[in-house]
């Protein structure tokens, strides 16, 4: 299984208090990861990246830790972010800065050919795609304060990688999306597992995606299972790590059989593999 391996050991204490970056630069499309060590007297509240804010979580397998993660947009230009923490001390608000560096990850391009009216849309399919567009995101948006992660993350599916996030999509000779997940080679009707513990949020036939699944698993971290060909799971069902949620598929638009596998970050699509290297290596570590 190939897996990036862009984050390294935590590096440094920066400040007085024990706040640890997982790596002072990372690639637009990349998660950042910020580590809190509890200290007396002290509430960490979020953080803010322009005027962005996101939360600092307890580590869920860990009371003396807090965590928050950073999703870096796939538009980002390389940069220097400037990130402020926010926390109190007692009762006196207060704020730290500190710095790192988005790079170019240089994605490729790739060519594929799907059926027509997948690219041009009719007036009704539009409505349709921007629909359940608008859906998607209302889900995505939402952040559950819970985690229902008790381990560490799994792939959905032990397959060749045939197509990396982030390549920039070319359909039928027009320059469209970018890729927004990880595909998985797969036959027709190959189970799919659960990547971790999580609730069902949303399960259903969708204009791009076909058959879909995507898993709500706590603190603003959604997985998402594309093109299936039968969903085994409902929504409103909690679901464990490895559990089947359904069977590999050719619908939606795609060129044939496969999974996309995706994860939401703070409604930002990420690098799956990259966010699942960087968990497992600081926050789940050495736990099964």
């Amino acid at each position: 299984m190939r897996f990036f391996f862009l984050f390294s050991l935590f590096v440094g204490t920066v400040f007085a208090l024990d706040i640890k970056i997982a790596s002072s630069t990372v690639s637009n499309g990349k998660t950042a990861l910020l580590e809190f060590k509890k200290e007396k007297n002290i509430s960490y509240e979020d953080i803010a990246l322009g005027s962005k804010r996101y939360k600092i979580f307890k580590n869920p397998l860990n009371d003396e830790m807090f965590y928050a993660l950073i999703p870096v947009d796939y538009y980002e230009k390389p940069s220097d972010k400037k990130v402020e923490i926010y926390y109190k001390q007692g009762s006196e608000q207060k704020s730290k800065s500190l710095f790192f560096r988005v790079e170019s990850a240089d994605y490729e391009k790739e060519t594929l050919s799907v059926d027509g009216s997948k690219v041009v849309l009719s007036k009704k399919d539009q409505q349709r795609a921007s629909k359940e567009y608008v859906e998607a995101m209302e889900v995505y948006k939402k952040t559950t304060m819970q985690s229902y992660i008790s381990s560490e993350f799994i792939i959905p599916l032990d397959s060749k990688i045939t197509s990396d996030f982030g390549k920039a999509r070319v359909y039928n000779g027009s320059l469209k999306s970018y890729h927004g997940g990880t595909d998985f080679r797969a036959g027709e009707g190959e189970p799919l597992i659960a990547c971790n513990n999580g609730k069902v949020v949303l399960s259903k036939d969708r204009f791009y995606s076909g058959g879909t699944v995507v898993i709500d698993h706590g603190h603003g971290i959604y997985s998402c299972y594309f093109h299936m060909s039968k969903l085994d799971v409902k929504e409103g069902v909690m679901v464990k790590k490895g559990e089947t949620i359904g069977l590999s598929g050719s619908s939606g638009r795609v060129t044939g059989p496969h999974l996309h596998f995706g994860i939401r970050v703070a409604a930002q699509q990420v690098d799956p593999l990259q966010f699942i290297e960087l968990m497992n290596e600081n926050i789940l570590k050495g736990i099964k």
